[in-house]
């Protein structure tokens, strides 16, 4: 059966939405743990049960099961506090206790608090263990014909990845690393995935905003499911002369399709999309007038949701 908008919506924003329905938003939250951070009152990531109880008896870590809180009580500085995370996921990566810590990436990730200050990075693979907000970038290129009409540079990933394998994907996106600015991310990452040039890149590409949601991880993203994984995605779209084509240059991407709108409608249909690419795309439609009031009866919906606020501190 075709997946409508607002299912490609639901595939992705798949955690409770609390102006849909705020008894399950409630009841959802209350079955996880909320992670802090000594002298910050506030939650920083939502954590499951089994993955807060690896922390029980740590030093460095206390488990409240009244408050239901799982807070890091030493360090007094990002440095420490990086050096205590750090050192206990790398624990838990050599005694096999999480599946996901097997991908290392040894790149770290964010962790920012109320005042946009950064409390502690975070082993990149670790990060949906915590159930921390994380960044990332995605850029849609796309080319217009004589006749104004428009097509879409669409990359399927290589087949052995062992996250999300042999899916359409945007034309270049990537996680953003600890101090890297997202234009810089985006650059690099159009070089590596799409051998788009720096200067082209530099030139052309229009930031347009952000995309959130609030993923709850499955088989397909590798390792345990379930885990949390609320995202702020910095939405890049590019448009590109008809004599550039955008071509693999690592092992991510195994080929490039040149789609008009109506074949990519058609393919996010049947779900051949990773689920927050087929966001993407959908906000890609919005901003363009391909998708309307008059055309999706769940408008405003998709639209609230695609700009989900994050229960914790962003950036």
């Amino acid at each position: 059966m075709a997946k409508s908008n607002l299912d490609l919506v639901d595939d992705c924003d798949s955690f409770p939405y609390y102006q849909s329905d705020p008894a399950t938003y409630f009841a959802s939250i209350s079955t996880y743990y909320q992670l802090r951070v000594t002298n910050h009152d506030y939650a920083v990531g939502y954590v499951l049960p089994s993955v807060a109880e690896i922390f029980r008896g740590l030093s460095d870590w206390a488990i409240d099961d009244d408050e239901r809180t799982l807070t890091l009580t030493a360090g007094t500085t990002e440095a420490e506090r990086s050096h205590i995370v750090a050192r206990t996921v790398v624990a838990m990566r050599e005694t096999n206790h999480f599946q996901v810590l097997q991908e290392w990436r040894n790149e770290l990730y964010p962790v920012y608090g109320r005042g946009r200050e950064l409390l502690f990075n975070v082993e990149r693979c670790a990060s949906p263990l915590l159930g921390v907000v994380t960044y990332g970038i995605h850029l849609t290129a796309f080319v217009r014909s004589k006749d104004g009409s428009m097509k879409i540079w669409i990359p399927r990933r290589a087949r052995n990845k062992q996250t999300y394998s042999g899916m359409l994907d945007n034309a270049v996106a990537g996680g953003i690393a600890s101090g890297e600015a997202p234009l810089e991310s985006l650059v690099r990452e159009c070089a590596e995935e799409a051998s788009l040039p720096e200067e082209l890149v530099r030139e052309r590409a229009k930031a347009c905003g952000t995309v959130t949601y609030y993923y709850i991880r499955d088989e397909r993203a590798g390792g345990e499911t379930r885990l949390l994984q609320p995202e702020c995605q910095y939405i890049y779209e590019l448009e590109l002369p008809e004599d550039v084509v955008p071509k693999p240059c690592d092992d991510e991407v195994e080929e490039f399709y040149l789609l008009s709108i109506e074949e990519v409608q058609e393919v996010m249909s049947k779900a051949e999309f990773k689920p927050n690419c087929a966001l993407v795309m959908l906000d890609f439609f919005i901003r363009h007038g391909i998708l309307t009031s008059e055309n999706e009866k769940d408008y405003i919906e998709i639209i609230s949701r695609l700009h989900r606020k994050l229960e914790f501190p962003t950036l």
